[in-house]
C-alpha cells in the first residue's frame, strides 16, 4: 500500500508518500505564482522520484489553500486535521501544535488521542509569520538562510512593540539608527513573533507537550524565542514543513481502512 499526501501552501508545496506505517519519500518546494501547475510537477516529481506510478498509490489527499485546485487528489482534507495526524505521527500525546508558515499561524489544540478539540488561525496578517521575519531581515541585511547562524538565546533582546508589519518595519529602522545591534534587533524579531503568535491563542489552551512546525520552525531563534515565552519545552520534527502533507497522506490510509477522518471537499 502506498498514500500520497500533497499540501498546496501560499508559500511552499510539500508531498508525502506514505506506506501506512512510515514515510517512504518527501518533496518541498515553492508555490511560486502557479499553485495548480506547480502542484502537479511536485507531484509527478515525487513520484518519479520513488519510482511509483499514478496507479501505484492506494490513495490521494489533498490539502492546504490549494488543496480543493489539485485535481488528482481522490479528496480533500483540512489542514487542522491534516496537522493533528501527522504531528501525531512524530509526537504521539503531543498536547499542541504551533504552526508557522510564509503567510499565516496556527494554533492547533489536540486531545490525548491527537484529535484536533480547538484551534485559533491568523491568516490575514503578516504579523507573526514567515513573510514578517523575511521583511525584517531585508531591513537588517539578514538573509533568512543566515538567521540560524546569527542568534543565540544569550545574545541580548529587544522590544520590538509594533506587531503591524508596516509599523514594524519603521521601528526597526529607528532601532538600527539609535545605534542597536542587528542580532539584538533580531532576536527582539523572533521575541515579537512568539508573543504574537501566543496571543491567538484564546480558548484554544496550549498545553503540553508542544510541536512546533511549519517553514519558521527551522529558525532556532524562533523556538528560543517560544520556549522562554512558555516556559515549556518546545520540539520539532525532523522536517518541520512536511507534517500537513504527512497528515494527509495519513488521512488517505486511514479513509482505505474505512476509519472516519472528517474529510471535506
Amino acid at each position: 500500500m502506498t498514500y500520497c499526501g500533497v499540501d498546496i501552501g501560499a508559500r511552499s508545496i510539500e508531498v508525502v508518500l506514505y506506506d501506512g506505517a512510515q514515510i517512504v519519500d518527501a518533496l518541498v518546494t515553492d508555490t511560486g505564482n502557479s499553485p495548480i501547475e506547480n502542484g502537479r510537477r511536485a507531484f509527478s516529481q515525487a513520484l518519479g522520484s520513488a519510482g511509483i506510478r499514478r496507479s501505484d498509490l492506494d490513495g490521494i489527499v489533498a490539502t492546504g489553500y490549494g488543496r480543493n485546485y489539485f485535481q488528482d487528489a481522490d479528496r480533500s482534507c483540512s489542514e487542522i486535521i491534516c496537522h493533528a495526524r501527522g504531528v501525531s505521527y512524530f509526537f504521539p500525546g503531543a498536547g499542541t501544535v504551533i504552526d508557522i508558515g510564509g503567510q499565516d499561524s496556527k494554533l492547533i489544540e489536540l486531545d490525548s488521542e491527537g484529535r484536533p478539540t480547538d484551534f485559533v488561525m491568523n491568516d490575514r496578517c503578516a504579523a507573526g509569520t514567515g513573510r514578517f521575519i523575511e521583511m525584517a531581515g531585508g531591513i537588517l541585511g539578514i538573509p533568512v538562510s543566515e538567521m540560524n547562524g546569527r542568534v543565540s538565546p544569550d545574545a541580548g533582546s529587544v522590544d520590538i512593540s509594533s506587531m503591524c508589519a508596516v509599523f514594524a518595519e519603521s521601528e526597526i529602522v529607528g532601532l538600527l539608527q539609535g545605534g542597536c545591534g542587528t542580532d539584538v534587533i533580531l532576536n527582539g524579531i523572533f521575541q515579537a513573533v512568539a508573543r504574537r503568535t501566543l496571543s491567538m491563542a484564546g480558548r484554544a489552551r496550549i498545553r503540553d507537550l508542544v510541536v512546533f512546525t511549519g517553514g519558521v520552525a527551522q529558525l532556532e531563534g524562533v523556538m528560543y524565542a517560544l520556549r522562554d515565552e512558555t516556559g515549556l519545552d518546545i520540539v520539532s520534527p525532523p522536517d518541520p514543513r512536511i507534517t500537513g502533507a504527512l497528515g494527509a497522506a495519513i488521512a488517505a490510509s486511514e479513509s482505505r481502512e474505512g476509519r472516519p477522518v472528517f474529510l471535506s471537499g
